[in-house]
């Protein structure tokens, strides 16, 4: 097995079963504030423009590249598909013009002529943009995990998976905190050592517990050029910063007796052959050294290059092109509406500080108004241009574009809140209709509802949505009109899809069970054979590849 790495948490895997290329990123993601660190630009990119397989582990911009993937990758490459409850990243690569997909089922391996994969799906609201995954690909000989950003918390059956010849583990930071928060000096310090060491402790947990030959560090850090936050970089292995490099993270590991860890840039080829890890740079190893030695030097030299290409991306801004307060407010006034459980978590105001207008989003009166001036809950001050470019594009995941920027300036009051994030990536209702219910099932407060004889299981079996709100009743069919899945009242039976079931019992036989107290005709509900609105699709069922 050869393995070439392409920089941050890209993988082009060679077998002689195939070839996969996992989550390529080449160009600047979230406003051009992203860059692959070291820089890969000087790839040869038509080695892995035509592979076998396809995996993208999840939406985030730098590990889906919709320029690079919608231009240079070739379109009969065979998608390995995460298990997902929303069909987003189908949907996004079927956009982009791919149409062969594997469907795989958490946890369960697929064998593919010859090359087994395994993915495990996360898919809390918290999780990436509402899901990640790792891969872990067998040929025979050799097995590897690519974790990339994926935190598992079953590492007992993951390690059940291996043993494991090479980790690629994420451990560093891909997040906005502390840094844009308006703290006092030291407190911001304090902040920034304790995640830059738990993040690194929690890394080498993974490594630990699952025990691979080899382990590199892929994944990040990201790098940032554009002047604004060009000393977000962490030149001079500052213990506050929450962007260690490789080089930190493979002395932390020695520091904790695992002397396995190995150093990988964009172009290294890795060799795994008879227990043997050989690895080959695209430089001479004192022009690798140099590259974290001298990172001042590197990063300058690397912001001059692409000087030309984040200044042309700055100018592309909207400015002035939509009135902000009216959009918001008819855009997310309806989500409020239908928020009951995220409205409960935030319980406060959110404030977008616009410069010379604010909005003000309160989850109390759920309602979009301008801003006061009062002091709100959470406060978040962000340039205009970027709000305005969110709306224009109908951003359904700000955290995806916004936040991940680290193009902002925040306070709050108290911790921290998910609530407040996760609502900003559920931007859509059924976006937010899936972190609704993934709560409300965990929480479980008034988890069923009354209608027409019947008392029912209040979230839609398929993706979460209130059926209270969203469903509706003929002739004994319950159809929820958020995706338009149908069920039988009497037994519970999905009319849509046969590995789904729906709880409703008759209220006036409580000691009936809902399958044998009634049988109701369905001749009068016209009964759909598919999901009428999101990708789901039943051939998820046969786990074979689409054509």
């Amino acid at each position: 097995m050869k393995i070439t790495f392409l920089g941050h948490a890209g993988l082009f895997i060679e077998t002689r079963h195939g070839s996969v290329l996992c989550d390529p990123w080449f160009n600047p993601a979230y406003f051009a504030s992203w860059f692959p660190f070291p820089a890969n630009d000087g790839l040869d990119r038509d080695r892995f423009r035509r592979p076998t397989y396809l995996f993208v582990s999840h939406l985030h911009q730098d590990h889906f590249d919709l320029a690079f993937l919608r231009d240079e990758v070739a379109k009969d490459a065979i998608v390995l598909l995460p298990d997902y409850p929303l069909g987003l990243l189908e949907s996004a690569l079927r956009e982009l013009g791919f149409t062969r997909f594997v469907r795989t089922r958490n946890w369960e391996p697929v064998d593919l002529d010859g090359l087994r994969v395994t993915i495990h799906s996360l898919v809390a609201p918290t999780d990436g943009p509402l899901g990640d995954s790792s891969l872990i690909v067998d040929d025979g000989e050799h097995r590897i995990l690519d974790q990339n950003d994926s935190r598992p918390v079953d590492l007992d059956r993951l390690a059940g998976l291996g043993p494991f010849d090479a980790h690629f583990l994420q451990f560093s930071g891909a997040i906005w905190f502390p840094f844009v928060y308006q703290y006092p000096a030291k407190m911001l310090e304090a902040l920034g050592r304790k995640k830059r060491e738990n993040q690194m402790t929690r890394a080498l947990r993974y490594a630990q517990h699952l025990g691979a030959t080899w382990v590199l560090p892929s994944a990040g850090p990201p790098c940032f050029l554009d002047d604004e936050l060009f000393e977000l970089n962490d030149f001079d292995r500052d213990p506050a910063n929450t962007f260690p490099d490789q080089t930190v993270f493979l002395e932390y590991l020695r520091a904790a007796g695992l002397d396995n860890g190995r150093l990988v840039i964009p172009g290294s080829e890795i060799t795994l052959e008879r227990g043997r890890c050989e690895i080959r740079h695209p430089l001479p190893e004192r022009e690798v050294e140099a590259i974290f030695t001298d990172k001042r030097g590197y990063l300058t030299r690397y912001r001059e290059r692409k000087r030309p290409l984040i200044e042309a991306c700055k100018a592309s801004w909207p400015r002035g092109r939509v009135d902000v307060l009216e959009a918001l407010r008819e855009w997310f006034q309806p989500l409020l509406e239908r928020a009951d459980v995220t409205c409960a978590g935030i319980n406060g105001v959110v404030v977008l500080d616009l410069g010379e207008e604010g909005v003000a989003i309160d989850f109390h009166r759920r309602r979009v108004d301008r801003w006061d001036g009062q002091e709100p809950d959470y406060y978040y001050r962000i340039d205009r241009a970027l709000v305005e470019a969110c709306i224009l594009a109908h951003e359904e995941d700000w955290v995806n574009t916004i936040f991940l920027s680290c193009r902002f300036q925040a306070r709050r009051r108290g911790a921290y809140n998910e609530y407040v994030y996760n609502f900003f990536k559920g931007l859509s209702m059924e976006r937010l209709q899936y972190i609704e219910g993934y709560y409300a099932e965990r929480a479980p407060v008034d988890q069923f509802w009354e209608s027409h004889g019947y008392r029912i299981q209040r979230r839609c079996p398929h993706l979460k949505a209130d059926l209270a709100r969203f469903g509706r009743i003929e002739d004994g069919i319950l159809t929820c009109t958020m995706h338009g899945w149908q069920f039988e009242l009497a037994t519970g039976r999905c009319l849509t899809s046969d590995d789904r079931r729906l709880y409703a019992r008759p209220l006036d036989r409580p000691g009936a069970e809902g399958a044998e107290a009634l049988q109701p005709s369905a001749a009068g509900a016209t009964v759909r054979p598919q999901c009428g609105h999101c990708t789901y699709d039943l051939s998820r069922r046969s786990r074979g590849v689409a054509s």
